[in-house]
């Protein structure tokens, strides 16, 4: 039944952001995988469109934070007021507090309102004025950026990075979607008319499901010759670390379990690489810039299936 609903969630968010199925599946396999998203593309090609579409369709409670360049680290975490009636301070919870949070544009803050995010996502847990209090779950953040090479922008730092499971690009549209936007109602629109597909007790359920997924030992010899190959090669200045090869792996059985089948299969490894690879894999060469999916599809061509 849970994985029926989640079918619906890509149908109902392909009417949100058109044409990008792909996307929409490899946004939810990263959440199902119980990882944090990083949406990177250029202003106005729908990547906040399609953060607050799965917050909808998933059923979660929901905080949008809008990143600035004067944020402080107490405007998520949340801060301690003084009562005098009850001569004490009591804890006022910050937006991190929900179960699925939009970082809008997280990389116009500064680095030290960035780092305020790293406990969250990698703990599931907030630290405020001495005092460890744990977050809701499920907890997922979705974090959207412009390209680094843009004005007022501050670029992630690597471990900061290496904390989204994924990192996705939408592009821009082809003609038949984009005329389709043009005669369609407005986005916003249809994102207030969705509803829930999934309770979060479901989407619980289907995480504890995807780590079910069978992978093989020849499955586990393949993303490890990928790895290998990554940190061998003369094309990067740095190759993938054991946390990117878990990733690999749980990403792989999260798109099998979309694709309903109960075991990975290379070509899962190879659907959900450029995500995974893309943002933690930098280039010998400054010079030189390639796309995720170039990058991905290098390493697949260099790396023959088991």
């Amino acid at each position: 039944m849970a994985l029926s609903s989640v079918q619906k969630v890509i149908r109902q968010a392909g009417t949100v952001i058109l044409g990008k199925e792909h996307q929409i599946r490899l946004a939810l396999a990263c959440l199902l995988a119980r990882g944090h998203l990083l949406i990177e593309d250029i202003p106005g090609v729908g990547k906040t469109m399609l953060a607050r579409a799965l917050a909808r369709l998933l059923g979660l409670g929901y905080h949008r934070i809008q990143f600035t360049s004067d944020m402080l680290p107490a405007d998520i975490i949340g801060v301690s007021v003084y009562e005098r009636e009850h001569a004490t301070f009591k804890f006022h919870p910050g937006p991190i507090f929900s179960q699925l949070i939009l970082a809008d544009e997280v990389n116009r803050a500064t680095p030290k309102t960035q780092s305020a995010l790293l406990e969250a996502m990698e703990e599931h847990q907030a630290t405020a004025e001495g005092e460890t209090r744990h977050l809701p779950e499920p907890f997922f953040v979705i974090a959207t950026q412009n390209p680094s090479h843009q004005v007022g922008t501050f670029p992630l730092p690597e471990s900061q990075l290496d904390r989204f499971l994924m990192r996705i690009e939408l592009g821009y549209p082809d003609r038949d979607a984009e005329r389709a936007l043009l005669k369609g109602v407005d986005r916003r629109d249809l994102i207030g008319g969705l509803e829930p597909c999934l309770s979060p007790q479901e989407l619980l359920e289907l995480q504890e499901a995807v780590r079910r997924v069978h992978a093989a030992p020849a499955l586990l010899d393949y993303i490890q010759a990928l790895v290998e190959h990554s940190r061998h090669s003369p094309e990067f200045a740095n190759g993938l670390s054991p946390r990117a090869a878990l990733a690999m792996l749980h990403s792989a059985q999260a798109w099998a379990l979309l694709a309903e089948r109960d075991k990975v299969i290379p070509e899962d490894v190879q659907a959900v690489l450029a995500g995974i690879a893309g943002h933690r894999l930098r280039l010998l060469h400054d010079g030189v810039r390639k796309s995720s999916i170039e990058t991905a599809s290098g390493i697949i061509g260099a790396v023959p299936i088991p």
